[in-house]
């Protein structure tokens, strides 16, 4: 978590604190939007190996597989392990230094960017609340489906509320020290599913884990 909208990669995430907790591997922060909303950044589950619920997740992915936002690097890690070839992008230079620090391969940049293998990966992944990311679902939503194969899969982790929010939040260390502003979005499964169909995408499985995350897979209209 996460790459941005178009903006330049190193703001707001690179040179944050949160480029500093990914580089210690550790942290306490959150994001804070302008009218009180809070969002805890899960930074130790992050930064650990991936656990029993993310591997739930990678048992899904087909072909090669794109980690959008990768963060620390956990998922591509496990993912190049079991054989697969994946890469992450982030906006935060913390967040490739992690990845390729742990075997895996990632790249600098935004979503919005150009990427290599456009419209031919098998699987991409929105975990750990990147279906935010840009801060309007429905564009990152048909984002994603210009980079995926005919038949593809898009692997997303939504709130467990049936929400569909949109913020402008900050990075806070907790103790005053915040960020610069960026758009976030909040979006639960009956959301998503309404951005996915008009986006090209169809609902084919959902799950909620014992641990009460929940995941959709989604997979490409021809």
């Amino acid at each position: 978590m996460p790459t941005g909208a178009g903006a330049a990669v190193t703001d707001p995430w690179t040179g944050s604190a949160y480029d500093s907790a990914l580089l210690a591997g550790r942290g306490r922060l959150f994001l804070r939007g302008a009218n009180g909303w809070l969002l805890p950044l899960e930074l130790d589950r992050w930064c650990a190996r991936a656990d029993a619920c993310d591997l739930a997740v990678l048992r899904r992915c087909e072909g090669p597989v794109l980690d959008i936002g990768c963060g620390a690097g956990r998922l591509v890690e496990a993912l190049t392990v079991r054989g697969h070839r994946a890469l992450g992008i982030d906006v935060c230079v913390s967040a490739v230094v992690s990845t390729v620090r742990r075997g895996g391969r990632a790249r600098l940049g935004s979503v919005f960017d150009s990427l290599p293998g456009e419209g031919q990966w098998g699987t991409v992944l929105l975990i750990d609340g990147n279906i935010g990311i840009g801060g309007i679902p429905s564009v990152l939503l048909e984002r994603t489906r210009q980079l995926v194969r005919p038949g593809g899969r898009l692997l997303v982790e939504t709130v467990a509320a049936d929400v569909d929010a949109r913020h402008r939040v900050r990075i806070d260390d907790g103790r005053g020290k915040r960020g610069a502003a960026f758009p976030w979005a909040s979006v639960g499964r009956r959301a998503l599913l309404r951005y996915a169909r008009t986006a090209g995408w169809t609902a084919t499985e959902h799950w909620t884990t014992p641990r009460g995350r929940h995941f959709s897979a989604l997979t490409a209209l021809p």
